[in-house]
């Protein structure tokens, strides 16, 4: 039986997870969720799932839950917090944490479940663009286990020998990261500085956040997931190749010196990566449909456009200089999606903001998450500041 910390239950990822977990009462218990403030949605997983524990980062929030839980006699003890976060991710009595809170804010709480030596099921791939270095070296101290849910890198993990070799000694060509191109892969590059976030956050394949949305709009989140691919599997910037593959059936590949290339395929679906790593080095019924060959038809692939994708040539960027850029380009992303979402600024402009952010940046190695904290808040303070001034943003 294994004990999960579910951190960020509300979200997508969140609510997949429950849904396989539900799926095999002998093999998980929930012993905590936490979320940000969805109250509403959290009394009804903690209704259901009857955890030790429920968190919410937002205190107010966290306060109303525990007034509810007590009127309905649910003995379930309520902590609020990034205190609260960490230290279910930490609890003795865990043995698996989903991390799935979204961005930076979910930062602190991974990096404890990692020095605690968790099972830790990576969906925060934040995490790992901003301080790669000292989590991989936590994991490695600790002897936790970091197995990856992104679609893409869960792929790559599949295909990969499972033998602790380096990809040079397992005679690895190159990772190929596929990537959907989002929905204005084919939309005039004249018509994109006047998209509407609704239409930013309308994903053909994926049902997700808005903010991963639109990241995948831009394909910063691909950049993202390149510079998280980099850490994951140690490969170097030049082993990785982004390909487009609109249809996002196969959700990544491995190539080897001897020609072979493995592909790990599959309808896009987040229950089958969240069951993959649940039941790893087993496999378990996910409640995914198998993927019919005859329906589906043509593959296509192609190359990514930097022209339309700046965003994704700023993470590759980013990567290659190190140190605490990719901090940098991560926390100016998060200001200027955020920007865009509320209407401050039009959908261009997000690499723009970046973009200007990255060119003054003054770059350093973090030595320990405190520093990795305040580069996120050095960043995020340029970034808002040039949406203050609006106007700069076309120089």
């Amino acid at each position: 039986m294994q004990r999960i910390s579910l951190l960020g239950s509300t979200g997508s990822i969140g609510v997949n997870t429950l849904n396989v977990v539900e799926r095999h009462p002998d093999k998980y218990q929930i012993f905590a969720l936490a979320a940000n403030e969805s109250v509403d949605l959290i009394l009804q997983q903690c209704r259901k799932f009857k955890p030790v524990y429920a968190v919410l980062k937002n205190s107010s929030a966290a306060q109303r839950l525990a007034e509810t839980l007590q009127s309905e006699n649910l003995n379930i003890t309520v902590l609020s917090g990034d205190k609260g976060l960490e230290q279910v991710s930490c609890d003795p009595s865990v043995d698996t944490v989903v991390a799935a809170i979204v961005g930076a804010a979910g930062l602190s709480s991974t990096m404890a479940a990692v020095e605690s030596g968790k099972k830790v099921l990576l969906a925060n791939k934040e995490a790992l663009v901003m301080s790669g270095g000292l989590f991989t070296q936590a994991a490695q101290a600790s002897g936790a286990q970091i197995l990856p849910v992104d679609s893409e890198h869960n792929a790559i993990y599949q295909c990969l020998p499972q033998n602790g070799a380096s990809l040079k000694d397992a005679g690895v060509k190159k990772i190929i990261l596929t990537g959907s191109g989002g929905p204005f892969r084919t939309r005039p590059l004249a018509e994109l500085g006047s998209v509407s976030p609704e239409e930013a956050c309308a994903h053909p394949n994926w049902e997700m956040g808005k903010k991963i949305s639109v990241d995948s709009a831009t394909m910063m989140n691909k950049g993202l997931e390149f510079i998280e691919a980099c850490w994951l599997f140690n490969a170097q910037p030049t082993d990785i190749e982004v390909v487009i593959h609109p249809q996002s059936i196969v959700h990544s590949m491995v190539s080897y010196l001897d020609g072979s290339v493995l592909a790990q395929l599959g309808n896009p679906d987040m229950r089958t990566p969240l069951a993959h790593c649940l039941a790893w080095p087993e496999r378990i019924e996910s409640g995914v449909d198998a993927l019919d060959f005859q329906a589906v038809g043509a593959l296509e692939f192609s190359a990514p456009d930097f022209q339309r994708f700046p965003c994704l040539r700023l993470a590759m960027d980013a990567i290659e200089l190190g140190g605490s850029a990719p901090t940098a380009l991560n926390a100016a992303n998060e200001v200027a999606v955020a920007g865009f979402l509320a209407g401050e600024i039009a959908f261009l402009d997000i690499a723009r903001v970046i973009a200007q952010v990255m060119e003054s940046w003054v770059n350093s190695e973090p030595k320990c998450l405190n520093e990795v904290i305040e580069a996120d808040l050095r960043a995020r303070d340029q970034a808002k500041n040039i949406l203050k001034t609006h106007s700069g943003l076309n120089k």
